[in-house]
């Protein structure tokens, strides 16, 4: 197991052979300039064409005066007698237009592919329709020549022949229009509950002919939640419906779950966070056991950093084969700590001080991921200098989830577990442009390193990150204010948190080794740069004034 942090009595380095996990107080997190930006696209739309953040109470108001003129719409845009719309979103973009999303119905079924979405500009006047499909809408017979039992049969045939398990109708199959693939038939709609292949809740949904018993479509859904919490606001969770039950299971990201222990101490998972309606969470400190808003922190760190690493690196899950981890909290009584374990395949996360700051914040959960990603690529040993620059790698990458979340309640910066202040007074646990700031990590190289404990010694990496991204001297960056000395007196230039990010990256995948010290390291880094920017560039030259400025030579 690697907890996040190292207790303040214990200053003398813990032995380990293995990767293990990796424990939050000693996190370093890869900064920039800015929140990580979506690429541009080539052609940028017209400020008025941005959408406008609408509040719930506009959003409803507009939703009301679509739903009560939906009537005039269809007759409109040239709907058949038989259909009707129904209001499913609604957009204002900045220069009033309006954009209506709307499902439809034929002689009262829902009509599967029927959706559409009707352009009015500011006077409310329509200017175009866009159409999931535009074949008329038209089915000459209604009555089934199959009985629902016999779509029924085949669906949940097919869940078991796709490795499910438990497979039964979470519902009886409903009539439907089928219009997605161009030619509307009326069919049978089966939702299929249990597990699938890898123990993710089951949702798959499969539409029968219901003239010829012919199998139409099939998809496997994933519900999206809402949840309430503690440090990142109001966030959108991936969970599964499991009959009429919601579970906090995303299996769009491999099937991670999120597990409540309860204040156990136990290796078992736990339980799995349920409920009903798909709101988690109260957003709000809550001492109880069973209070879904640390779960909601920790889901949602683990789909944030599953996407990091997917969408920045191409990486499919910590052992890249698309298997999720998964995490428990509410772990122990009071336990200010949290860990990754490769044992279990998971992160673990304590309820802090008074079980009312739970390790679950962003950065945390970045952190505890990446000891997992380590384990699966370098391997770096957890002890010695290995185990520190394990550990600032995974202070790197949380640091790196952090900032590519853009979460406006959670900043990107270069402070490592600002949020569950850990140390009672507000400060933060590592600071990565002064890492001695925390009256225990090292600022630079020495002889003496490797005997401190592996938190400590991580110090010198998360600062060689900090000047490689954004460079020696005073700044500030999203509000918080740093100042970032260097051993030699130099002046190091940054070269931003991305480009950093993806050096670190490649030199951890493709270049470190289980043995790595930090001189090793810097032969690691410098071999990246120069294989993804050249030898001759100034990303080359960056690598090396950064690791100088720690004394890495």
């Amino acid at each position: 197991m690697t907890p996040l942090y190292a207790r303040h009595q214990r200053t003398t380095l813990a032995i380990a052979t293995a990767v293990a996990s990796g424990a939050l107080l000693t996190t370093a997190l890869t900064g920039g300039q800015a929140a990580a930006q979506p690429t541009a696209d080539s052609a940028r739309p017209a400020v008025g064409a941005a959408p406008l953040a609408l509040s719930p109470a506009s959003r409803t108001a507009l939703i009301r005066e679509a739903d009560a003129e939906k009537a005039e719409t269809a007759e409109a845009i040239g709907l058949g007698t038989q259909e009707k719309l129904v209001v499913r979103d609604v957009v204002k973009d900045a220069d009033g237009s309006v954009h209506t999303r709307y499902e439809r119905t034929y002689a009262g079924l829902p009509v599967l592919g029927g959706d559409l979405v009707v352009h009015e500009d500011a006077a409310g006047r329509t200017e175009g329709v866009t159409k999931a499909v535009k074949a008329a809408l038209k089915v000459a017979d209604l009555t089934p020549e199959i009985a629902s039992t016999a779509a029924e049969k085949q669906a949940v045939g097919r869940a078991r022949a796709l490795g499910g398990s438990r497979a039964d109708a979470s519902d009886a199959p409903r009539k439907v229009i089928w219009a997605a693939t161009g030619r509307p038939a009326l069919a049978y709609e089966t939702v299929v509950g249990g597990l699938q292949e890898d123990g993710t809740p089951s949702e798959l949904h499969v539409v029968t002919d219901a003239a010829t018993g012919k199998k139409l479509y099939e998809y496997q859904g994933i519900e999206t939640g809402t949840g309430r919490s503690q440090y990142s606001g109001t966030v959108t969770l991936g969970t599964s419906l499991s009959g009429s039950t919601y579970q906090l299971s995303d299996a769009s990201r491999g099937g991670h779950k999120t597990y409540n222990k309860a204040r156990s101490t136990s290796s078992s998972a736990g339980t799995l966070f349920t409920d009903a309606d798909d709101t988690w969470g109260t957003g709000t400190a809550s001492s109880s056991s069973t209070s879904q808003t640390a779960a909601v922190d920790a889901a949602y760190g683990a789909q944030v950093t599953w996407d990091f690493y997917k969408n920045t690196f191409g990486r499919n899950g910590i052992k890249n084969n698309g298997v999720a981890a998964y995490s428990r909290v509410h772990y122990g009584n009071a336990y200010v700590n949290a860990f990754w374990s490769d044992s279990c395949f998971c992160m673990t996360y304590g309820d802090g001080t008074g079980n009312l700051k739970p390790l679950t914040s962003l950065d945390v959960a970045g952190h505890e991921m990446t000891h997992g990603v380590t384990s699966n690529t370098a391997g770096l040993n957890y002890s010695g200098e290995s185990g520190g620059l394990n550990e600032a790698t995974s202070d790197i990458f949380g640091t790196a989830v952090e900032f590519y979340a853009n979460n406006s309640s959670d900043t990107g910066d270069y402070l490592i577990g600002e949020k569950i202040d850990i140390n009672g007074d507000g400060t933060p646990l590592r600071h990565m442009d002064k890492p001695s700031k925390d009256g225990a990590s090292a600022d630079y190289w020495s002889s003496s390193l490797g005997g401190l404990d592996v938190h400590y010694s991580s110090g010198p990496a998360n600062h060689f990150f900090y000047l490689l991204s954004e460079g020696s001297g005073t700044k500030t960056i999203n509000g918080v204010s740093y100042s970032s000395p260097t051993y030699n007196g130099s002046t190091v230039t940054g070269i931003g948190r991305t480009k950093a990010a993806a050096i670190w990256y490649k030199a951890l995948t493709t270049y470190m080794t289980s043995t790595t010290n930090y001189k090793g390291a810097r032969t690691a880094t410098l071999s990246a740069a120069s294989a993804l920017y050249g030898s001759a560039g100034a990303e080359y030259s960056a690598v090396a004034a950064a690791w100088s400025a720690v004394n890495v030579s």
